[in-house]
């Protein structure tokens, strides 16, 4: 049975560096990421590619990336399995969108509100024997309120 593991950045080098982490550790298709538009650091990340032409961390993942306009927080960018429940939930919010993958209701509403303060929200799916690895491995590069949930 897979869980959700959740975690928060302010800052978004370190949130590509858990995400490359996460990928060199076979998470890659499970990893989903939210933040508002200009929170990813002055480059613009939603093109998918650096200086150089090399793709990996967030700009790899959010090559495939949808904007959306969230009421009360303005234009975010969402990539990954948990971007697809964001696309019909906009009344709902994050908030909501959280809920239908599995994070309890007051936990959405405060994951939701650190997006809105400008934090980095990444979660990924693990099965259970993976949980502490990837929960590890976003608390090793700086994320807050690591938690995980299913």
């Amino acid at each position: 049975m897979s869980k959700v593991v959740i975690g928060v950045f302010h800052d978004h080098e370190q949130a590509e560096d858990a995400v490359n982490e996460l990928k060199e550790q076979g998470f890659e298709k499970e990893i989903s990421l939210i933040a508002r538009e200009g929170d990813l650091g002055r480059q613009d990340l939603s093109e998918g590619a650096f200086a150089g032409g090399a793709v990996g961390g967030i700009a790899g993942l959010l090559a495939g990336a949808g904007a959306l306009l969230i009421p009360g927080i303005g234009p975010i960018l969402a990539a990954g399995p948990l971007a697809a429940t964001l696309t019909g939930v906009v009344t709902g919010g994050i908030a909501g969108s959280l809920v239908d993958y599995g994070i309890p209701e007051n936990r959405g509403a405060y994951y939701e509100e650190q997006v809105r303060q400008g934090g980095i929200l990444v979660s990924l799916k693990a099965e259970e024997e993976d949980v502490e690895n990837a929960a590890s491995i976003l608390r090793d590069y700086g994320a807050e309120d690591v938690e995980s949930h299913g």
